[in-house]
Formats: C-alpha cells, structure tokens, sequence
C-alpha cells in the first residue's frame, strides 16, 4: 500500500518514500501513523530483550533512547528544537517562524532537547525496574498514541506556512485517514493497555490538544516542527503515565483482564 510505504518513509529511516508523492499521497499517510509508532514499540522490545542479557538497565535505557532518535532519524526532536527556539525566542509571530526556519541551534532548543532526552531515559529506566510483563505493554504503546497526537494536531489546526514540509498535509481532505488514525490508536490502548492504556491516550490527547492551541496562538497556526515537538512531547507525557500506571495493574491487556 502506497500510504503505509509513505508513512513509515516519511517517519522513520526506511527507505521506500514514492518520487515526488503527491498531496493527496502525504495526506492519506497520516491514517498509518499510529502503526508506524507500533513497528518503533515492537523494534524496542526487541532491543530491549537483546540488551537487558548484556547490559545493565541504566546502558539498557540509554540504548533505547537513542535507538529511538536512530530510528526516526531525528526528525520529531528537531522540529522540538526548533519550535524551543522560534517559541522561546521571538516576540513576534515572523520572527518566531523565521527562527523556526534557520538551521542554526540556540540555548532554547538545546535546553529543550536535553529535557525531553533526559525525561526519556528516566521513564524508560524506572519502567525497566518494574514488573517484566508490562515492560513489554508499555515500550509498544507509547509510540502509537505520541503518533496520534501528531494526526490530531494536522486535522485540529490551520498551517501557518503556505509553504512547508508539513504544506501538503493542508491540501487535500483526510477526515477519513484522521478518523482512521484515531480508531488504530484506539484499538491499540485499548487491546495492549487496557484501562491504563485508554487513560494514557485520553490525557495524552488533551495534552497535545492544548500544546497545539498554545503554538498556533503565537504561530497563527501549527508548522511541520511544531508536529514533532508534540511527538516529542507526547512520547513524554504517554510514558510517564504508563510508568505511573504499572504498579497499580492498571496497564494490563485485554486478553489477560479478560482471563483469556
């Protein structure tokens, strides 16, 4: 399928992007967003069980926080970065998005791709020291509902360019990849996290909705980078919650709460 080959060429480091793939193409991608995120949570599983027999879970963390970044090239954390910087360093609205646009990196946006990084890793080992059965739940989910985040964003809010990487999105119709999006990532919480999953993705939706409402009022509308930085961010947040979730056996599959 074209559209899942352009969502996982789009968000991560797989080849496979069509030749100058057009609007319509790009726009359809976004329904295949939140299965993008369930390959990246299946990939660190995978690296999680390899590394943990060898290494210990502070190295373990660490491996998958950059496994992660590797893997989708960078992409969400600079448009983090950028959006730090833009934000954070402009006081009017062109000049926040000129900044957005120049590739140079100031103290806001490192301050801000250190956070999120740090935050990460954090998560990530507190959820190491936990149960091993949830570890797996966890590591699969949280990329599938930050990748939501970014479909909820694109349908939720005007473009603030008229050009962009994220233009394309803006030019054709995608209430049915939108609606699509949101029923995968439904699915997912609901099957692989059960009541802690569905928590996650509704604070994580609401969460985002507001980060996006934040940017487009001092950007007059959202930008490719400002999709990243709610991946960013919404990885964050989704992990955080699980992590908080887990002791109380609220991360629990559908398959296991129903004795299956």
């Amino acid at each position: 399928m074209v559209s899942l080959r352009t969502a996982f060429a789009f968000l991560t480091i797989l080849p496979g992007l069509p030749a100058n793939p057009s609007a319509r193409q790009l726009s359809a991608s976004r329904a295949y967003y939140p299965v993008v995120g369930l390959a990246l949570g299946l990939l660190l599983v995978a690296l999680e069980a390899a590394s943990s027999s060898i290494f210990p879970v502070f190295l373990t963390s660490a491996l998958i926080v950059v496994s992660l970044v590797i893997a989708t090239r960078g992409l969400h954390l600079d448009g983090l970065m950028d959006v730090c910087d833009g934000l954070f360093g402009g006081y009017t609205r062109e000049r926040r998005l000129e900044i957005m646009r120049d590739s140079n990196v100031g103290a806001f946006a490192v301050s801000g791709a250190l956070s999120v990084l740090l935050l990460k890793w954090a998560a990530i080992l507190s959820l190491l020291s936990l149960r091993e059965g949830e570890i797996i739940w966890v590591l699969i989910l949280f990329p599938v509902i930050s990748r939501w985040g970014i479909v909820l964003l694109m349908g939720a809010f005007p473009y603030a360019r008229t050009q962009g990487m994220g233009s394309d999105f803006h030019r054709e119709p995608a209430m049915v990849a939108t609606v699509t999006a949101g029923m995968i990532a439904l699915a997912a919480s609901l099957l692989l996290g059960g009541l802690g999953g569905m928590a996650a993705l509704g604070l994580v939706t609401a969460l985002v909705w507001l980060l996006g409402k934040g940017m487009a009022a001092y950007l007059g509308g959202l930008t490719g980078d400002c999709y990243g930085a709610a991946n960013e961010v919404g990885e964050v947040v989704a992990l955080g919650i699980l992590v908080a979730l887990v002791p109380h056996d609220l991360v629990t599959p559908m398959h296991q709460l129903l004795g299956l």
